[in-house]
């Protein structure tokens, strides 16, 4: 009976075997045209009824070249979902008004020229009984963010201010011929990308009333503010600046951003309620909240004080009351990033994103600490989410097989409410995607992501490709991952460590490169190497290695300091150090973290070796950066690409016209990676 029961087993496990195996078949290889083909679920919103998720959906406008998104929405209980809106424009930030009539968003109309936006973005509203979203706001400049006040008359806006020197269309025409005006620059950080050379532009806050549509300058002067909120009283807005805090002097000289509490009319003086000589709650939107009962403000606010702590820690979660006083640090023995806070309807407990690991999870704890609670599993990441009044849970939530869709979380549980990504994930022949842990010399655990070829075998040892995030601050984690799965879709093995300096595993993990660039990063980045070779996965005759931004930089480190690796892809990277400063958006950093290049000239040049010492490099290398990378400028990638042209190491430079440090266009995207996966191709040999 027991060789019965193993028989019928093994006989019914051949079966299952055979079944995969034919569906796996009738399945596709991922290919470069199915970059363009990802939908990006995010920013759900509930309505004041809790029935109903307001959200955007991402796509690729193949004719215009570049993503645009559009709203849907769903309901809680699945039954319903709608497209609101299908414009060539991009519609962002949406949100229902308090008494749930309208949805509002922020939307920069273009002048239907199949050009690029050039409007100034502003607040729009969409009636929910019917009708074409009309504009709400008016104002010059572009809207950044807005908050509904609490009796839906009237906005609180972050509006940047308007470029002086931008023609009007009719102006413009008339002045195409004329030499343009020369850009004035006279702050300490003269770069921003996206955005180019730093003038005296800011960003401030304004009160708009949706009756008289007027626009009230609240806050005049030579600062940003970042996000507003408002009290329930709809007297009080809530609002981080960048002002110089403690420090005084000069805010461009540091990240000390602050909250401050200000009457919502013109005139009205601001009152600090934070001190603390670091950013609290800081520029992006979503970072700080009020209580339902307006007693307690919850924000973010990093780690550390100091300066060079706050290139690698990252935040907390803090509560202060609308009076000031000092905060409670409700997160600080975690040790790990914690972001997005958001609070219970009873105002009795908070809850926030959990990274931890290769995962971001929803975590809860009590208004007043106390032990933390996972509400989601760890093997997935959550990009978003929104708590309804009622205490209902919608979160976006991507995995290694799944792009990100809405999901309602009930308990353990959680139920899908979208699937715009399901049919062409069904179509593709995905790699396996798997954790593994390797150790360094020194015995520090590194953990890694590996995906492997869709029709990988066991026992077979594959070319490998070390692909390294960028950051550092970051981490390579349990999320749908659609170029590594191109790069597995071509024959590679793709091993993706979170090196020291990563995210995800403590503050301490990630400071521990602070003026130490391309040592740690370097061993950790190679004994994970050295640990999928000892796998039997990776052949360690056909390794190749790359990365982006600062796995761009890891790259070039590490074949500065290791021969193995047969070819190499360096995008947006930097060696030389001195030329850094001052030609990218990091001199606070430079300056602080490794002081001023003439005066310890012997750091820059230790951190610069892949340049100074170029001639150990024998990887041929392939360089690409934007054009107009203010990130980390084109001039890094052209130095490399001609010290190993001039040493006779086989390198190309490719540089995209007019793209940043993202190169977004998705014509370029989808050039970029087949240069890339055609260069490791060739130069190991491999015909497909």
């Amino acid at each position: 009976m027991r060789l019965h029961a193993a028989m019928l087993a093994a006989l019914i496990a051949s079966l299952l075997t055979t079944q995969v195996a034919g569906a796996q078949s009738a399945r596709r290889p991922f290919e470069l045209a199915d970059l363009a083909r990802q939908k990006i679920v995010g920013n759900p919103q509930f309505s004041p009824d809790n029935q109903w998720i307001v959200y955007t959906v991402s796509t690729i406008d193949s004719e215009r070249d570049k993503e645009q998104s559009d709203l849907h929405m769903v309901r809680y209980d699945g039954s319903q979902q709608v497209q609101l809106t299908r414009t060539k424009d991009s519609e962002s930030a949406p949100s229902f008004s308090p008494d749930g009539r309208y949805i509002a968003f922020i939307a920069a109309r273009s002048s239907g020229d199949d050009k690029d936006d050039d409007e100034p973005s502003q607040v729009y509203l969409l009636d929910r009984s019917g009708g074409e979203a009309m504009a709400a706001t008016e104002v010059a400049g572009d809207v950044q963010s807005y908050a509904w006040s609490p009796d839906g008359k009237r906005l609180a806006l972050i509006v940047h201010d308007p470029d002086p020197n931008k023609p009007s269309p009719e102006e413009a025409a008339k002045k195409q011929h004329e030499t343009p005006n020369p850009i004035v620059v006279d702050r300490y950080t003269t770069k921003s990308d996206y955005v180019g050379f730093l003038t005296r532009r800011r960003s401030h806050l304004y009160v708009f009333d949706l009756g008289t549509r007027q626009a009230e300058l609240i806050t005049p002067g030579d600062y940003d503010e970042g996000q507003a909120v408002w009290l329930p009283d709809g007297k009080t807005i809530i609002f981080t600046s960048k002002r110089g805090g403690v420090r005084g002097g000069d805010p461009d000289r540091d990240y000390n951003w602050d909250l401050y509490a200000i009457d919502a009319r013109a005139g009205s003086v601001p009152r600090a309620l934070t001190t603390y000589a670091g950013e609290d709650g800081g520029e992006s939107s979503g970072e700080v909240v009020v209580s339902m009962d307006g007693a307690t403000i919850a924000y973010t606010r990093m780690n550390s004080a100091d300066i060079i702590d706050q290139f690698y820690e990252g935040p907390m979660l803090a509560l202060i009351s609308p009076a000031g006083g000092e905060p409670r640090l409700l997160t600080e023995a975690l040790d790990r990033h914690v972001r997005s806070p958001r609070f219970s309807p009873d105002d009795k407990s908070v809850y926030f994103t959990y990274e931890d690991d290769r995962s971001v999870q929803i975590a809860r704890m009590t208004r007043g600490g106390g032990k933390l609670e996972l509400l989601t599993a760890r093997g997935q990441v959550v990009r978003e989410f929104d708590v309804s009044r009622s205490g209902k849970i919608v979160a976006a939530i991507t995995a290694p097989h799944q792009p990100a869709e809405l999901y309602a979380i009930e308990g353990a549980n959680r139920r899908a409410l979208t699937s715009h990504n399901d049919a062409w994930v069904a179509s593709l022949a995905l790699g396996a995607v798997s954790e593994e842990d390797y150790q360094a010399r020194d015995g520090t655990r590194i953990g890694a992501m590996v995906v492997r070829p869709p029709d990988f075998v066991a026992g077979r040892r594959y070319p490998t490709l070390t692909w390294i995030h960028g950051g550092p601050v970051s981490q390579d984690q349990n999320a749908f991952d659609a170029e590594a799965q191109l790069f597995a879709a071509s024959g590679y093995v793709v091993l993706q460590p979170n090196y020291r300096g990563s995210s995800g595993r403590g503050f301490r993990f990630s400071r521990a490169i602070a003026q130490d660039w391309g040592n740690l990063e370097v061993s950790d980045v190679l004994a994970a190497v050295d640990g999928l070779v000892a796998q039997g996965i990776a052949d360690p005759d056909r390794l190749v290695i790359g990365g982006w931004s600062y796995g761009g930089i890891t790259t070039n480190y590490t074949i500065a300091k290791d021969t193995r690796f047969k070819a190499a892809v360096s995008i947006a990277g930097i060696s030389n150090i001195f030329a850094g400063y001052g030609t990218d958006q990091y001199i606070v950093q430079y300056e602080h973290e490794l002081g001023l290049p003439w005066e310890n000239t012997e750091l820059y040049l230790k951190l610069s070796y892949p340049f100074f010492e170029a001639e150990k490099i024998k990887t041929p290398t392939l360089f690409m950066c934007g054009e107009k990378d203010w990130n980390v400028p084109l001039i890094h990638s052209e130095q490399m690409f001609q010290a190993l042209k001039s040493l006779g190491i086989e390198t190309q430079l490719i540089i995209y016209p007019d793209a940043h440090h993202g190169i977004d266009a998705p014509s370029h995207r989808q050039d970029l990676f087949g240069r890339a996966i055609a260069w490791y191709d060739r130069l190991l040999g491999r015909t497909r």
